[in-house]
């Protein structure tokens, strides 16, 4: 079982831009020093529910202090960007970094986002199949073309660098799919790419995802090594505390001021209407999905998850007290009080 965290480099109330980049490096640092797996960094624009507008940046950032710990995107939004730079970067982390990297891709939302990079409603709704297409290419083949008529026509030009040309390792850069609905779940198997599922999401629904992924990898061709071992991530929410009441307290107390002004300031591209979380249910309802609790209830809940779902990967949210000193805390709690009982 490998357990990494997930930083959203969240803007608590009261709290400025700076300070929860500043949380997020840190937390980041101390994470390798407690011996976890993997940092998983999160991208949001114009929003205090995150304040990394680019995970590929901070990642590189996070991989030039770092030498054991794995980085990786949580995600790249695809439709804001444009596949062949994202497959560049990606490249060049790749081989810089000694094979450490992993670049996650995920569809993101409707935002206001798309008409300030000028992609539009239709990138979203329709083009991140064909972005991810020319994306796997571009990491895959020693020169590339845009096909006309297609959103990338362009004439070919070899790739440079080519993530093959790691010293560590002959392939490139892992590349993770958000998936959300069965239709990215059967996107993501087509490719044999692994998956990352959201933490809003429990046990039993991550279960039917993997399960589905199966089938349709299956069907694409792949052979049971593939399909069977899959490395697919579940995100979630972890504290931990001496009694499961001072951890759920610690996240009811700081969580939902957060989600409230973060969420709330999410602006939809083109005025549709959207439905926003109550933001105390929603902390409550992570509180009861994930390991929220003493180290040994933490490490059972996150054995449980991976015997239901069969995802031996985790990417876990400690920054949900809002503080710097308790997240570092909480971190190298989950490293020397949890992990241990995990094996």
């Amino acid at each position: 079982m490998r357990v990494g965290s997930f930083v959203l480099a969240a803007q608590f109330p009261g709290q400025g831009q700076g300070e929860a980049l500043h949380r997020a490096v840190r937390s980041a640092e101390v994470a390798e020093e407690a011996g976890l797996d993997s940092v998983w960094l999160a991208e949001h624009h114009f929003v205090p529910y995150g304040t990394c507008p680019s995970a590929i940046t901070l990642a590189a950032l996070l991989l030039g202090r770092t030498r054991r710990i794995r980085v990786g995107t949580a995600v790249t939004v695809l439709p804001t960007a444009h596949p062949v730079k994202v497959g560049e970067q990606a490249a060049l982390l790749h081989i810089t970094s000694g094979g450490r990297f992993s670049l996650g891709v995920g569809r993101g939302g409707p935002w206001v986002d798309l008409e300030v990079f000028g992609s539009g409603i239709e990138a979203y709704e329709e083009g991140f199949g064909e972005s991810l297409d020319l994306l796997l290419r571009w990491l895959r083949e020693p020169s590339v073309a845009g096909p006309p008529g297609s959103r990338f026509p362009f004439r070919e030009v070899p790739v440079v660098p080519r993530p093959s040309e790691s010293l560590s390792e002959a392939e490139g850069p892992e590349v993770v799919v958000a998936c959300t609905s069965p239709s990215s779940v059967r996107r993501a198997a087509e490719h044999g790419l692994a998956m990352l599922l959201g933490m809003h999401v429990g046990d039993e629904e991550k279960a039917e995802m993997v399960s589905l992924w199966r089938r349709h990898a299956r069907a694409s061709g792949h052979p049971a090594d593939v399909v069977l071992g899959a490395a697919h991530v579940s995100a979630g929410v972890c504290q931990i505390a001496d009694r499961r009441t001072d951890a759920v307290e610690a996240l009811t107390k700081a969580m939902p001021g957060w989600l409230k002004q973060g969420l709330e300031a999410h602006v939809t591209v083109d005025g549709r209407i959207r439905q926003m979380r109550d933001p105390l249910a929603y902390t409550e309802l992570l509180c009861g999905l994930h390991p929220v609790g003493t180290p040994r209830l933490c490490a059972d809940r996150l054995a449980a998850t991976s015997e239901r779902t069969g995802i031996s990967r985790f990417a876990l949210l400690v920054e949900g007290s809002g503080d710097l000193a308790a997240t570092e805390e909480n971190v190298r709690r989950l490293g020397a009080e949890v992990l241990p009982h995990l094996g």
